[in-house]
């Protein structure tokens, strides 16, 4: 069985795109092949800037002869009907074949496909994938037709056995395919021949061509580890930026760099970053005193100077950019060291959104949010509020305008530059957290009070003007804001009743607009909200809010027509959503969840986690599982007696009707579980209450194995359905245990 070699040789391709192409290739051609009637045993698919490469093992030298019956239409159906068969299946009429069927004649095609020659599929699948090939960008030099990332120069495409190697014929636009190759495009420039895929890499490796991409990031990072270790210094690790150099190369000549001592002082983020960004290097970090002081730069070439000529080059070059940013830092400071008034008034200019206003009234909502959830999480309420003030006046920056990225961490450095406290500097950086799921939460009293205010606004916010997540597209990372609400609470166990912070927030993004309409500011709103007791009814402060401020505009504002309530209860929904998302990964099932979520109280995240995983622990044991089972029993049997009585069994169960003895061991049972499950549910004590509500399944069991419940006696029937309603109403009082699968 011979191996195949493709090789698609260019101009450099984007190192962002490699990857993608390398796995694209193996992909679409091993798929056409497959689909072709050949098949393998295994293929590697590799990048370097200047080739795509495709190796395949034991590929079969032909494809099998392929005999198909193919039912068409009914003798006698429309003639469009037959001739669209025939194009289908690839025949002319003549050669149909009629047979009977269980509703008349039918037509039938006999479709005769002979074995190919590997070589002949080959050819025909490659040309289809260059022609076809999903790059996100493409371009089309010269006169022909053909689209590729750059200019494409050659193709190599061969078949090796035992017997040799035979090139399989291809002409794409002029490109003829071959059995050559080229080398490193200074270092080794000429073409050479290839045999086979060993043969192929190690000519490429003697051309100075490292054709695997982990390959040239090893010896990349273990050639700057080195350097850096020699000096005492160390490589601050980048793993994206290691792929995207060995993107970049094919031949990795590993150069250290000094950084001019001018630029020593700059934040080492900063420096890391300019560097990075601007010219692909790495950071060298001194671990004493932590401050970047040299670079890496990775070179394609190879000099007679050991990369001094290169050096020289690269250190002008980063200069002029680290010029820039000690320019933008520099003037910052002078405006952080004044108050940073300037920025703040700037964000008045600034869209959030254009149906939820400026970055600065944006600003005043989270000051505000801040303000009323400090005390839930032990943080001063004027410290917080002061905070969230100042946490995004770095966006008007001149560093944060030139790097995006570094937001929040530079109103840190500005924050401290000003004489803020220093609680504030690092609400800066930390209000932001968590972005991902590998983030760290903060657990700063302060600064989880604005990061939670900061992401319960820009939710509220989008679920006002009804801009919510909509299956794959969330382009206002809305799933990520929630999931980082519920990491901060749940992380640092603090307790927040969600529901009314959710709504009094939808209420004012919704009256904003009106009162927009109306040439009253938000703030105005704000302040006449915050004189009022808003607690769980907006509807109400609204009302007396129009009166009181609008006079005669107040018929302008429909109250009625708000939909806080709705938004906030779809919100929380929401909320539920992903946190089942979070648990899950935790081990706790979706239906355990679901049981908790029906029960008061479920705004509180961590009230509710601590019930779902009292509960899980209690399912996974022997009683608590069947437990599940008596009590859906139980369930079951009082609501359809209750559907055919037409009445509520609710109460009446008397212990004096009680005529067996697990009857009567199940009143006790009761009695004694009620009276730890009430004052234990009144505790918060999840874990107690549930431990007494499995400690009920003995009994239960007993009762269902030794008594009638639709005994003869109306009376005994009417006394042991109320007894289950007892089982029901004590089980539901811990968890809605209907919700639970099984």
């Amino acid at each position: 069985m011979p191996d195949l070699l493709i090789e698609l040789f260019s101009e450099e391709i984007p190192a962002r795109m490699q990857a993608r192409a390398a796995d694209d290739l193996r992909k679409l051609v091993t798929d056409g092949l497959v689909e072709a009637g050949l098949t393998y045993a295994g293929a590697a698919a590799f990048s370097t800037p200047r080739r795509l490469t495709l190796s395949i093992d034991g590929l079969t030298a032909e494809s099998q002869a392929v005999r198909e019956e193919r039912k068409g239409p009914k003798v006698g159906a429309p003639d469009k009907a037959i001739e669209g068969f025939l194009r289908g299946a690839g025949v002319a009429r003549e050669d149909l074949e009629v047979r009977d069927d269980k509703k008349g004649q039918v037509y039938f095609a006999i479709i005769e496909k002979p074995g190919r020659m590997a070589a002949d599929i080959i050819a025909e699948v490659l040309e289809k994938v260059i022609r076809n090939f999903p790059w996100p960008k493409s371009m089309r030099w010269g006169d022909g037709p053909l689209k590729w990332v750059r200019p494409l120069h050659s193709i190599l495409c061969i078949l090796s056995d035992e017997a040799g190697t035979e090139v399989v014929p291809l002409d794409v636009d002029g490109i003829v395919s071959g059995n050559t190759t080229q080398g490193h495009r200074f270092l080794a420039p000429d073409t050479f021949t290839v045999v086979n895929f060993d043969d192929y890499e190690a000519k490429l490796k003697r051309a100075n061509v490292v054709l695997r991409a982990d390959e040239r990031a090893e010896a990349i990072w273990h050639d700057a580890t080195h350097q850096a270790f020699a000096m005492g210094l160390e490589v601050v690790e980048d793993r994206g930026l290691l792929t995207e150099v060995a993107g970049l190369v094919e031949w990795p000549v590993v150069l250290l760099g000094q950084i001019d001592d001018a630029f020593l002082g700059l934040p080492p983020e900063v420096l890391q970053t300019s560097m990075k960004e601007h010219q692909k290097f790495f950071s060298v970090r001194n671990n004493v005193t932590g401050r970047i002081e040299r670079f890496v730069t990775v070179a394609n070439m190879e000099t007679a100077d050991t990369g001094a000529t290169i050096l020289a080059g690269n250190q002008k070059v980063l200069s002029a950019r680290l010029a820039d940013a000690k320019f933008f830092w520099e003037n910052d400071l002078r405006v952080a060291k004044a108050g940073m008034q300037p920025w703040l008034d700037s964000l008045a200019n600034v869209t959030f959104h254009n149906k939820l206003g400026s970055q600065k009234e944006r600003i005043e909502r989270i000051a505000a949010l801040a303000r009323e959830i400090a005390p839930s999480v032990g943080a001063d309420p004027d410290l917080a509020e002061q905070a969230a003030r100042i946490a995004k006046a770095d966006l008007s920056s001149e560093m944060v305008y030139e790097f995006p990225e570094l937001q929040g961490l530079m109103g840190r450095y500005y924050a401290a530059e000003a004489g803020l406290d220093a609680q504030i500097a690092a609400v800066c950086e930390e209000h932001y957290s968590p972005l991902g799921p590998s983030d760290d939460v903060p657990t700063a009293p302060v600064s989880v009070a604005v990061a939670l205010a900061d992401k319960i606004d820009t939710l509220t916010g989008f679920w006002a003007i009804d801009e919510k997540p909509t299956g794959s597209k969330d382009p206002f990372a809305l799933r990520r804001a929630a999931l980082g609400v519920i990491r901060l609470v749940l992380e640092n166990d603090f307790r927040l009743e969600l529901t009314g912070n959710l709504i009094k927030q939808i209420t004012i993004i919704e009256l904003s607009e009106t009162v927009g309409r109306l040439q009253l500011t938000a703030k105005e709103l704000r302040d006449a909200l915050q004189t009022a007791d808003v607690g769980l009814d907006p509807d109400k402060v609204v009302k007396d809010f129009i009166l009181r401020r609008l006079g005669k505009e107040r018929d302008a504002i429909d109250v009625n027509s708000l939909t806080t309530g709705a938004k906030s209860v779809n919100l929380l929904s929401f909320f539920h959503d992903r946190l089942k998302v979070f648990l899950r990964d935790k081990g706790i099932r979706h239906d355990i969840i679901d049981a908790c979520i029906a029960m008061p109280g479920n705004d509180d995240l961590t009230l509710l986690v601590k019930r779902a995983e009292a509960l899980a622990a209690t399912l996974a044991t022997d009683d608590g599982e069947n437990l599940i089972q008596g009590f859906k029993r139980a369930n079951n049997i009082l609501t359809q007696a209750e559907e055919k009585d037409g009445v509520e069994y609710s109460y009446g169960a008397d212990i004096k009707f009680a005529e067996d003895a697990a009857e009567k061991a199940l009143f006790a049972a009761l009695d004694a579980a009620n009276a730890k499950i009430t004052p234990a549910m009144e505790a918060q004590d999840f874990s107690t209450a549930m431990h007494a509500m499995a400690a009920l399944r003995a009994p239960i069991d007993a009762f269902f194995t030794d008594v009638q419940v639709n005994a003869d006696s109306a009376l005994l029937r009417r006394n042991r359905l109320n007894l289950l309603s007892r089982i029901r109403n004590i089980c539901l009082s811990v968890a809605d245990l209907t919700k639970i699968d099984g």
